[in-house]
């Protein structure tokens, strides 16, 4: 499974970016994707998630209602839209692949799940805000 992402960059307070994350070797419907980051100084934190088979989203509270996780299947490609970004939102973004999602009468309670549920990671892209 190999992961690319691209369009970070640096961002004025309340600007918006979207990430995108190009997923190949793999069946795009049977993976469940995230959007980690990872400031300076701190952990790495789980962002959004989304599976492939349903499109069932989860997102951290620090972002809900600012961003959005979505994905074309056709493309193999999962995208973070991001807006009224904060200087907190800072930090280096990581897309990630699990390629044993949890079944669906789990997911909820599983959430977004920690950074070791996820096996495979794109190269990560920093995302500035000032």
């Amino acid at each position: 499974v190999q992961l690319v992402e691209s369009g970070g960059g640096s961002v004025q307070i309340g600007g918006s970016l979207r990430l995108s994350c190009v997923v190949s070797g793999y069946t795009y419907s049977r993976l469940r994707m995230a959007w980690f980051r990872q400031a300076p100084g701190k952990e790495r934190e789980g962002v959004a998630i989304i599976y492939g088979d349903n499109g069932r989203t989860t997102y951290a509270d620090s972002v809900k209602g600012r961003f959005t996780i979505s994905q074309d299947s056709a493309k193999n490609t999962a995208y973070l839209q991001m807006i009224s970004l904060k200087p907190e939102d800072t930090a280096t973004y990581y897309c990630a692949a699990d390629t044993s999602p949890p079944p669906v009468g789990f997911r909820r309670v599983r959430g977004i799940g920690s950074a070791n549920e996820y096996k495979y990671w794109a190269q990560g892209t920093q995302v500035t805000v000032s």
